[in-house]
């Protein structure tokens, strides 16, 4: 099983005219994983799964698996608030070759707890992939409890979670509830760093969009015990990381990244380009981290 560290990339989704740009998508992830990026995943919320056609998204991972070439992890997003979907988005990830499914809690239904438990179960019971729990309170309207983060990774291939609750007492809890190796990710660039000092081994970035060389040294530098410097890192960072959420993301780092020329900042409907005051924001935020000239 591959093992899933440092920064991952929640990649966002180019597109041109509308449509999803194939090839810049594929020439976006090149470019990651020259930078040393420690793993990607396509069809995230970053990569604007919502608004994605169900064949745009098995399509998207595909052009993901098939451009990392195994040199990183593909961490396929595939939940859906609907069961039988997210099973079908799954399956057809393992199919494509991807090396994880990051499956987030079903959004707008508000199921319960148990309903939380039987939906992973349904899924886990229907593929034979390796999953990861994407916790995230504000987009699916639901937390799940350490409670039941416990009782669903005693299922074999419940591997990991991403958490992106901003609550730093989350990943100890976590941890000390569940009696295996539990892969922790941080989904909130904010807190990256103090997550790892929790018991987390990563963060799944939409930073790294624009900063992939340097949110990777920064786990790097943790990994290696250099904690000043993954320190000054953050510190570097964090004006960025603030930028890239000052309106609805992904619309502020698809915006950035255009800056860096390496994709249009086109988002659909319901996401707007952002306004003019954000796009200063962002400018000014990337060239004080030395990543614009």
């Amino acid at each position: 099983m591959a093992r899933f560290q440092g920064s991952i990339t929640a990649l966002i989704t180019p597109f041109k005219n509308g449509a999803v740009d194939e090839q810049g998508f594929q020439r976006f992830v090149e470019w990651q994983i020259d930078e040393g990026i420690d793993g990607l995943v396509p069809v995230g919320t970053t990569g604007e799964s919502p608004t994605l056609s169900h064949d745009e998204h098995k399509r998207v991972v595909e052009l993901c698996v098939e451009a990392a070439r195994r040199r990183v992890p593909v961490i396929a997003g595939t939940g859906s608030n609907s069961t039988d979907e997210a099973i079908d988005l799954t399956r057809h990830a393992q199919k494509a070759g991807a090396d994880a499914a990051l499956i987030v809690l079903p959004y707008y239904n508000k199921p319960t707890p148990e309903g939380q438990y039987l939906h992973f179960k349904a899924i886990h019971d229907a593929t034979d992939i390796p999953i990861l729990i994407y916790n995230v309170p504000p987009r699916s309207a639901v937390d799940m409890t350490v409670d039941t983060m416990a009782r669903l990774a005693k299922l074999p291939r419940i591997v990991g979670m991403k958490d992106a609750t901003a609550d730093l007492v989350r990943p100890i809890r976590t941890k000390l509830a569940i009696d295996k190796d539990f892969i922790m990710l941080s989904g909130e660039d904010g807190t990256a760093l103090p997550f790892l000092a929790q018991g987390g081994v990563g963060c799944i970035s939409v930073t790294a969009n624009v900063a992939p060389r340097l949110t990777a040294e920064m786990h790097k530098a943790w990994r290696e015990g250099d904690i000043k410097h993954a320190m000054q890192v953050n510190e570097r960072l964090m004006p960025v990381n603030d930028a890239l959420f000052c309106e609805t993301s992904p619309g502020p780092v698809k915006y950035a990244v255009s800056l860096l020329g390496r994709s249009s900042d086109e988002v659909r409907l319901p996401l707007a380009p952002i306004a003019e005051a954000s796009r200063q924001k962002v400018r000014a935020a990337l060239v004080k981290a030395g990543l614009l000239n």
